[in-house]
């Protein structure tokens, strides 16, 4: 099975929809199916998947449309399918935020080429850390939780950073204030600030921030990221 095995598959042709479902599948991929686009936002909500293929010409909302009301929530990798082959219609694609634009005809193995490709570009550069639910565009600055975005200051992304770069390890109070500030805490109440941020951090990444299961605290030393287990 792949880490990131869920994929989300938007195709108004059954056929096509059948094929590229039992060749997926048979690399070890979990492949959600759905024929229209209103389908493929419904699903999108509902099944969380690490990556997306839509065709070009879905019913209902066609596929540039679901593109590019997708990016208005998340930055799940995804790949376009169309039969149109000009650069402005890739242009487009790609300027609505899709990470991979498939001419059709092509081939089921083409496909999932591409598609092992885009994985490894998105999950497995050092600029992008994913833990659980949570993913880090450490270049873009930008944090997802189930694949929706959330809003962080400069501060707390910089907290959560410095603690999810080190999963089960405790990360003191001092050296968290020191990464963020630049300088040494000579007082109380400087490591009394990194609690601080520590409380707002949890409040926007934790299913109940009275009782966390991502960022646990070490009493009278700091705090450590747990890793989700699932």
């Amino acid at each position: 099975m792949h880490r990131f095995e869920t994929i989300l598959l938007a195709d108004g042709d059954l056929n096509s929809r059948q094929l590229l479902t039992t060749k997926l599948s048979s690399y070890g991929y979990r492949v959600v199916a759905v024929s229209d686009g209103e389908e493929a936002l419904f699903s999108f909500a509902k099944e969380k998947p690490q990556l997306i293929v839509l065709d070009v010409m879905l019913p209902k909302i066609d596929g540039y449309q679901v593109c590019n009301k997708l990016r208005e929530i998340s930055q799940t990798p995804i790949v376009l399918l169309a039969a149109l082959g000009n650069v402005t219609d890739r242009i487009i694609g790609f300027n609505l935020g899709a990470n991979d634009y498939v001419i059709k005809p092509f081939s089921a193995d083409e496909l999932v080429v591409r598609i092992q490709s885009l994985f490894k570009r998105s999950y497995c550069n050092p600029l992008f850390i994913q833990i659980g639910g949570l993913q880090l565009n450490l270049s873009k600055r930008h944090v997802f939780k189930n694949g929706q975005l959330i809003k962080l200051t400069p501060i707390e992304f910089n907290l959560l950073e410095v603690l999810i770069s080190k999963p089960g390890k405790i990360v003191t109070r001092s050296d968290i204030f020191n990464t963020l500030w630049g300088y040494t805490a000579f007082r109380y109440i400087d490591t009394r600030v990194v609690d601080v941020y520590i409380c707002r951090l949890r409040s926007k990444l934790e299913k109940n921030s009275t009782s966390p299961n991502l960022i646990l605290t070490v009493r009278g030393v700091g705090y450590m990221f747990q890793e989700i287990q699932h």
